[in-house]
């Protein structure tokens, strides 16, 4: 079980805190503690989008990268026990948190109106990455039961991200995930995002056989939806597809995995 504890937020630096507390085959999980475990992260989301996604972050400092909404976060990270090298990090945003905020991140390239009606149960995640060493599903899975205890300790009932889909093959990927969750973007009726700067799908390659991301395909096995057309991110090279998971549509063999409470608990 994952213990999970908080401490005075203090302006220009991380918001919660905790102890490392939760083991696997030598990786741990749990909230940074202090900015420098932050840094770790951030450097670690540099390297790793610059290597995957090909992002030229003009003005980065020291191979960071960090945005405005960093001090507003809780930053969650997968460490290995021996060395403590950061592996794994997602970042969350909660609704009182993107109230102070201005916004969600997610309202950058979305326009959320169609989710006001569950804003106040909504926490969002995102810049999730992991070492290219520890992309064997391990890394993801700590990194999930850490999300999923966040949410389960705090409550909320709705989980919103973007997922990214690298633009370097010409969009062939992204191509073949709309083709994928189409369906499931005419359906979302009231529940709908719209993207502010809309990825021009009709002029990707549709033909080309393409290999959906796993980590696209763990957010659909859990229940997550596309809520709505993808995003063009120039400065990620990225198409970014809006994904919301209510709590309640949780898949039930993920329930059992990341140790969340069944339906009629």
């Amino acid at each position: 079980m994952l213990e999970f504890s908080r401490i005075a937020p203090h302006v220009g630096k991380p918001v919660g805190a905790a102890g490392i507390s939760a083991d696997c085959a030598g990786l741990a999980v749990g909230l940074a503690r202090s900015w420098d475990e932050v840094e770790q992260a951030q450097r670690l989301r540099h390297d790793v989008f610059t290597a995957d996604m090909g992002v030229v972050f003009d003005g980065a400092r020291d191979g960071i990268d960090e945005d405005r909404f960093d001090r507003w976060c809780e930053h969650l990270l997968v460490r290995e026990v021996d060395t403590e090298r950061v592996v794994g990090t997602y970042r969350i945003l909660t609704p009182e948190r993107a109230r102070q905020a201005g916004g969600y991140y997610s309202e950058s390239e979305f326009d959320l109106s169609g989710l006001a009606g569950i804003r106040e149960g909504l926490v969002e995640f995102g810049r999730s990455c992991t070492h290219e060493d520890y992309r064997g599903g391990s890394v993801i899975m700590l990194l999930w039961s850490g999300l999923a205890e966040f949410v389960r300790r705090h409550g909320y009932r709705h989980v919103l991200g973007c997922a990214s889909v690298s633009l370097r093959d010409d969009g062939a990927t992204a191509a073949g995930v709309y083709r994928l969750v189409a369906d499931q973007i005419a359906e979302a009726g009231d529940m709908r995002v719209t993207p502010r700067l809309p990825l021009p799908i009709e002029r990707l390659d549709h033909a080309l056989p393409t290999k959906v991301p796993p980590l696209i395909k763990g957010y659909l096995k859990t229940g997550a939806r596309v809520c709505g057309a993808p995003a063009w991110d120039p400065d990620f090279n990225a198409a970014d597809f809006p994904v919301l998971l209510s709590v309640r549509d949780l898949d039930e063999r993920y329930r059992r995995r990341l140790g969340m409470p069944g339906r009629a608990d």
